[in-house]
């Protein structure tokens, strides 16, 4: 069987590339399409010119190409799978030829943190990267934590590594389209030091578990009703994972999951957040999930301790 991870990618025998989106597998890795050969594209590898298909294109592709691949993500195959590309296997590479992947991992590797705990995905991990692609940046595991607090020190100081300004902010708040002000999302964003900009060029510090990290799947459960709730965040270990998690103290729900990148890091253990979204039941246990559609609307999470801290409400 393949070993797969979340973040990394698959090539098929069409030349199709996935990025995995699941720890886990049904009855084919779990994955969403990025990447079609197609003379008409806009990217090139090796001599191939390749279109890049979003979210709801890229379904809208799948379900006229490999319908019984469509399920909530894509499943495909493993037979169908020619490569299976993984982020930490292009650090060597990138920091060879690229100086913005060298600045980060030059940042990093001063915090002792080894480049086999390093990665980058997206279109860099696929060599389709063109001049306004953003660094995926990967980090495994307990790791990414150092990272992160490496990252902001470097921020800090005078050299390539630098926080967002105004433009970069707006731009990713009007893409994420959140159910809360701009205000509000500043507020949260602040403390969460996992973006960045390097040789002005946006930067994600992404989180992926380590391979003893995954033990469990998530299993599906049944959508019941919407509902709000207010709750003590008990652990956020797996805050910045996807999706992010938290467990909560709450009479009814066990642990709230979000599957939009907004809420990732959202609260720390001990605060009390407000989040709503759908109740799906698993078994005897009830979670709430966020980020149920692509553009989730009335679904979110806010620390109401942090947002009190600031003085916001």
């Amino acid at each position: 069987m393949l070993k797969t991870r979340l973040r990394d990618f698959l090539l098929t025998k069409d030349d199709w590339l996935f990025a995995v989106s699941d720890y886990f597998r049904t009855d084919g890795i779990r994955a969403t399409l990025r990447y079609v050969p197609d003379e008409t594209g806009e990217r090139e590898l090796n001599g191939v010119r390749y279109k890049k298909y979003d979210f709801g294109p890229a379904f809208e592709f799948m379900k006229k190409n490999r319908p019984e691949w469509v399920r909530d993500v894509h499943v495909v195959p493993e037979s169908e799978v020619k490569k299976v590309l993984r982020p930490s296997d292009v650090i060597p590479e990138l920091v060879n030829s690229d100086s913005r992947v060298r600045a980060i991992v030059k940042v990093l590797g001063l915090a002792e943190i080894p480049r086999t705990s390093m990665g980058v995905t997206g279109s860099m991990l696929a060599g389709l990267q063109n001049e306004s692609s953003d660094v995926d940046f990967v980090v495994y595991g307990p790791m990414w934590f150092r990272a992160r607090d490496a990252i902001a020190a470097a921020k800090q100081q005078e050299g390539p590594v630098e926080e967002l300004d105004e433009d970069m902010w707006q731009k990713i708040y009007r893409k994420r389209i959140p159910e809360i002000s701009f205000d509000e999302f500043m507020l949260h964003e602040s403390r969460k030091g996992n973006r960045g900009m390097v040789e002005g060029t946006y930067f994600d510090l992404l989180f992926v578990r380590e391979w003893d990290q995954i033990k469990e799947p998530l299993l599906r459960g049944k959508d019941t009703v919407k509902m709000k709730i207010e709750a003590e965040v008990t652990n956020a270990d797996f805050a910045f994972d996807s999706p992010s998690y938290y467990k909560v103290e709450h009479e009814e729900i066990d642990h709230v999951l979000s599957y939009t990148h907004t809420y990732a890091g959202q609260a720390l253990p001990g605060e009390i957040i407000e989040a709503r979204g759908v109740v799906e039941e698993v078994g005897d246990i009830k979670r709430l999930v966020v980020g149920t559609s692509r553009e989730p609307k009335g679904e979110w999470i806010r620390s109401l301790t942090w947002l009190e801290k600031c003085g916001y409400i």
